[in-house]
């Protein structure tokens, strides 16, 4: 039985547009979170400088894009990663030159920061932006004027600026490697993103969010599935490597566990540990978990009875698991999909229902 988790409160109403985006965009649902999420919506529509801070691959990216998608800026996101340039070529790559301005430079390029016209221009890793440069964006935030290499005029350009960072800039300002007027310009609204270990009770979604992701671009592909368990021993694991590592232990998944149901020792022995998995065997499986009609067509317990005589330990929270999600499949499309009607049937309350089928990434019927 194919398990998933639902990425969001779908069914949530009369939330501002820009906190629906966000959500949209970046997964979790723990207080850290949420209070980021909810930092994002009100600091996105203004004007001022933000200055992304977190661990290395923690998702920095997804609060640039987050900020400048709820923004409704209409130009583009264009992000620029300073450690990832040579010093050198910095310069040329966020003010662009003029044709003849350097060797090489065989046609007039703009650069990043007007590229960024009437959009947000994000620069990560500021933090390892040298000194010289450090002085002329500083003059640029404040005049937004730039004038590319070789040009003999400037031109203005309206950008937002929103910057990121794995490092201390204030240990960076003392000892004189950041700027401390460009630190002040830059970091008007500071955001944190907690690293993975912080909120390990957004892995489940996190991971559906990626699986579908995945799924969406190779068709092809078999999801593996994750029980509890496996949540359990992904929870416990330090991520030192955050959200990017999280990336890393489901690809293995789908390389080494291909549509199989992913354990406990899967997690420490296969994906952590990259041991080869044993291949499934065909051991004698528990009934199908049930998918009634009418309470008459439910199996009689004997049959499970004589099934774990035959087959021994099971994980019975996993089951009991599938059992109930086939039941709200099942009601959910004798009632065509009417929550309400399904939840009656059910004998539960509607909410309760919503609850469960948001557990379980049960999205027919909910709003998108």
């Amino acid at each position: 039985m194919t398990t998933h988790w639902i990425d969001r409160d779908v069914s949530a109403q009369a939330v501002p547009v820009s906190v629906n985006m966000v959500d949209r965009i970046i997964v979790g649902e723990t207080a850290p979170m949420r209070q980021l999420k909810r930092m994002i919506a009100a600091v996105a529509v203004s004007e001022a400088a933000v200055l992304v801070r977190g661990p290395t691959g923690a998702g920095k990216e997804l609060v640039a894009e987050a900020l400048h998608r709820a923004s409704g800026r209409k130009g583009a996101l264009i992000a620029v990663n300073c450690a990832a340039i040579p010093a050198e070529l910095l310069e040329s790559e966020l003010f662009g030159h003029e044709k003849g301005a350097f060797t090489g430079a065989e046609r007039a390029r703009p650069g990043r920061i007007e590229q960024a016209a009437g959009g947000t221009l994000f620069l990560d890793e500021i933090g390892d932006m040298p000194l010289a440069l450090q002085a002329k964006l500083l003059r640029v935030l404040e005049t937004r004027r730039i004038q590319r290499l070789g040009a003999s005029g400037e031109q203005t350009v309206d950008f937002r600026l929103v910057t990121a960072t794995h490092r201390d800039l204030t240990a960076a300002v003392a000892d004189g490697t950041f700027r401390a007027d460009l630190f002040f310009r830059i970091s008007v609204f500071p955001l944190t993103v907690p690293s993975l270990a912080e909120r390990t009770a957004d892995i489940p979604l996190i991971l559906a969010r990626l699986i579908e992701d995945y799924s969406s671009t190779n068709p092809a592909a078999e999801p593996p599935h994750f029980d509890l368990g496996a949540i359990r021993a992904l929870s416990a694991h330090p991520w030192p490597g955050n959200i990017r590592e999280l990336k890393n232990v489901l690809m293995r998944a789908f390389v080494m566990l291909p549509g199989r149901m992913v354990t406990a020792r899967h997690v420490r022995d296969n994906l952590l540990g990259m041991e080869m998995p044993e291949p499934e065997t065909a051991d004698i499986a528990l009934p199908e978990p049930p998918a009634p009609q009418a309470k008459g067509d439910l199996p009689d317990p004997s049959q499970f009875h004589d099934a774990l005589q035959r087959l021994g330990d099971i994980d019975l929270r996993g089951y009991i698991r599938d059992i109930e999600v086939a039941l709200i499949e099942a009601a959910l499309d004798k009632r065509q999909g009417n929550v309400a009607q399904a939840a009656d049937a059910l004998r539960l309350r509607r909410t309760t229902l919503i609850e469960k089928m948001k557990k379980f990434g049960i999205r027919r019927g909910l709003a998108a």
